[in-house]
């Protein structure tokens, strides 16, 4: 079972690689899974807004953490993603996700309802007792609309079986403030890939990242570089991931960014499912500029 000393580093969100008539593409996610794993990170999250659940069947997601879970064969711990707007259908896919082989689960707020506090503790206190999985807290209220607060974080780092947190609010104070009342109950990461450095100065563990899915071995080097002392060698790793990082982080989505950063390395990435846009030609243009700016892709090479 895995404790919040298990929740550092590196952890991957990556993408659900589709083909080209929408299916599940199985081998490719292998393909993805392992690329990441070579590059050195410290875990996967499936299922997650980067592998575009609100687009999965229930099926699917539980296949995609399958997958994941038989390719990784226990080198880094799995996190699933199973958010739903509902309480009784969390526990039911976090299930699913144990079914799976997931390691633990990890879970935006409910979202569509604007809820109390009140209520979005007690769908958390709930999951953590009927999911039999560690339980992630992921915090993201861009995308949910309810956003949790420092102090209600704190109280659920109380509840036995909430062992880590992926904190996606913009604001950095939120994170500065959440270390300083939670402490090392839990192990609190951000989410955002433009804030790993600040946020492992600030005390953070580790961060859940997309940008990982493109450069899993840049954001281990970083990581490292920090956990070594040599600050200077990190700053300097998380200036140049900027220019990839500045594509993952808009609306009205940071998917096709990442799946088309996938394609131009060779990598099978798939398309989104609509209504999630792909990129205009200026767009793919731009991405594939800022990989040759980092010297992963050729000059010249767009197609």
């Amino acid at each position: 079972m895995l404790t919040p000393a298990d929740v550092h580093g590196v952890i991957v969100a990556i993408v659900t690689p589709f083909t080209d008539s929408g299916d599940l593409h199985e081998d490719a996610l292998r393909t993805i899974t392992s690329y990441v794993l070579e590059g050195g990170v410290d875990g996967i999250m499936t299922t997650g807004g980067t592998g575009e659940f609100p687009s999965l069947s229930r099926d699917e997601r539980q296949r995609v953490t399958r997958v994941v879970v038989e390719e990784v064969a226990n080198r880094v711990p799995v996190f699933a993603g199973t958010a739903a707007c509902s309480t009784w259908e969390t526990i039911l896919l976090s299930q699913d996700a144990r079914e799976a082989g997931a390691d633990a689960v990890i879970v935006t707020a409910p979202y569509y309802f604007r809820l109390p506090l009140r209520s979005l503790f007690q769908h958390y206190r709930d999951l953590a007792r009927s999911a039999d999985l560690p339980v992630v807290v992921y915090n993201n209220p861009l995308y949910t609309g309810n956003n949790l607060p420092p102090e209600l974080i704190a109280e659920l780092a109380g509840v036995d079986g909430v062992i880590g947190v992926k904190q996606s609010n913009p604001d950095l104070g939120q994170l500065v403030e959440l270390i300083r009342l939670a402490g090392d109950r839990i192990s609190l990461c951000t989410g955002i890939d433009s804030q790993f450095y600040p946020s492992l100065c600030a005390g953070a563990q580790g961060i859940f990242s997309t940008a990982a899915c493109v450069i899993p071995r840049e954001m281990a080097e970083l990581y490292a570089a920090f956990r070594a002392g040599h600050h200077g060698r990190a700053r300097h790793g998380h200036r140049r991931i900027q220019t990839l990082n500045r594509f993952l982080e808009y609306d009205p989505g940071y998917v096709a960014p990442c799946k088309e950063a996938l394609r131009l390395l060779g990598l099978p990435g798939g398309r989104v499912r609509p209504p999630l846009p792909d990129l205009t030609d200026v767009e793919r243009a731009a991405m594939a500029d800022a990989l040759m700016e980092l010297g992963l892709l050729k000059s010249g090479a767009r197609t």
